[in-house]
Parts: C-alpha cells; structure tokens; sequence
C-alpha cells in the first residue's frame, strides 16, 4: 500500500485549500482513511475520518471548517479544509487502515493506522 499526498501549500486566515490522497494497492471498501496533522510542540492529531461505507467522523477543533470525501474507484480521499486559522498550521498526513475500524470514537486515533502517506506541510498565515 502506497499513500501519495500532492498538494498542501500555504495560505491566509479565512483561506481555504484541499488536500487530497492517492491510494495504490489498497481497497477501500471496508477500511478507514482518515487525516492526520502534527504541528511543533504539539502531539499528533487526529482530523478526519471516513469508513468504507462513508461514515465520517471529525475532531471537534474542524467541525464545521472542514470535509472528507472519498471517491472510492479512485480510491482517493480529499479534505476540504475552509475558514482556515493559524492553529491549522501543521503537516498533514493521509493514512489507511489494514481492516475495518470498530466504534466511531477509534476512527481517529492513530494506532489503528498502519499505512501513512509521507506528509504535506500547510502553512496559514495572518
């Protein structure tokens, strides 16, 4: 499984950017994609989550802001992220599930992860 994260960038306050994930090698009908961002000093984070079926779950700090969507026979997953804030500075990362993640609340923690993408780096900016 290969996990491929073009785009990223930098942009202003009340911005909005999409990021997008290429999945290779991988099926998405039963299984998690889901965002992830680490910005410095900060743990990592757990941003956006979709299931196979197209359940989504999201941290409290981007509800509202942003959307996850998948195209699944591209196996594809997108985050539209808007209204964007400093505290959104971070590198984003894509990252694939190995199997179906049981209860919504495990959807965004970390280790339940086993294919991550190499990063992207958004930089928001007053």
């Amino acid at each position: 499984v290969h996990l491929v994260e073009p785009g990223g960038g930098s942009v202003h306050v009340g911005g909005s950017l999409r990021l997008s994930c290429e999945a290779y090698g991988y099926a998405t009908s039963s299984r998690c994609l889901v965002w992830f961002r680490h910005a410095p000093g900060k743990e990592r984070e757990g941003v956006a989550g979709i299931e196979g079926h197209g359940g989504t779950s999201y941290a409290d700090s981007v509800k509202g802001r942003f959307t996850i969507s998948q195209v699944y026979a591209r196996k594809s997953v997108y985050l539209q992220r808007n209204n964007l804030k400093p505290e959104d500075t971070a590198v984003y990362y894509c990252a694939a599930s190995s199997g179906p993640i049981l209860g919504i609340r495990n959807v965004l923690l970390p280790n339940r992860y086993a294919y991550w993408g190499q990063g992207t780096q958004v930089t928001v900016s007053s």
